[in-house]
């Protein structure tokens, strides 16, 4: 019931569902993008409802406040302190291998304003982990949601990086003038 109803909410809203997680994923890094709108948080929860999984997301420690800290870590928050991202690495990755089945997503640019460059935290945390990638989408443009991929990460991030962004190169944000890549920022450095 829990899935029809993440079904149901999401086509009343227009959303279409698209892809999902691939067979005999049990652990991942989901990265999320493009990530503008707080709306983009309650559109990914109805996208899990709807196929059927949970996912742990990653929300700066100062969300949670009474009441709301509760209620995240009751949806699965896991509270990250932003300025030590070593150790954000640390504990997802201790998470992953105490974990028999663990989806955690992270929104790559770490914020809904604009920056130049993507945070490199999804990457890191996905190799310390040994667990792939799953590339997920929140199109507005046309209104689709969902897991598009399964990426495994080979250790070149730049490489990595350029081609996981390819995917989201005509996608749009709810807030396009927010939303950036930064594989062609990074090339366009050397």
């Amino acid at each position: 019931m829990y899935q029809q109803l993440g079904k149901f909410i999401l086509k009343l809203l227009g959303w279409k569902l698209t892809g999902g997680v691939p067979e005999g994923v049990q652990k991942a890094v989901v990265i999320s993008a493009p990530h503008t709108s707080n709306w983009d948080f309650v559109i990914g929860f109805l996208t899990y409802m709807a196929l059927g999984v949970k996912s742990r997301y990653l929300i700066k420690r100062e969300a949670f406040f009474f009441p709301l800290g509760p209620i995240l870590k009751a949806l699965g928050a896991i509270p990250v302190d932003r300025n030590h991202s070593s150790n954000v690495v640390q504990q997802v990755g201790e998470l992953f291998k105490t974990s028999n089945n663990m989806l955690v997503t992270i929104t790559p640019e770490g914020t809904r304003k604009l920056v130049k460059h993507w945070k490199r935290g999804f990457y890191y945390i996905a190799e310390h982990a040994k667990v792939p990638i799953l590339v997920g989408i929140v199109d507005y443009g046309k209104k689709e949601i969902g897991i598009a991929y399964k990426f495994d990460t080979t250790g070149n991030y730049e490489k990595d990086l350029a081609e996981i962004e390819s995917y989201y190169k005509g996608k749009t944000a709810k807030h396009p003038e927010n939303f950036n890549l930064s594989a062609e920022s990074l090339k366009n450095k050397k």
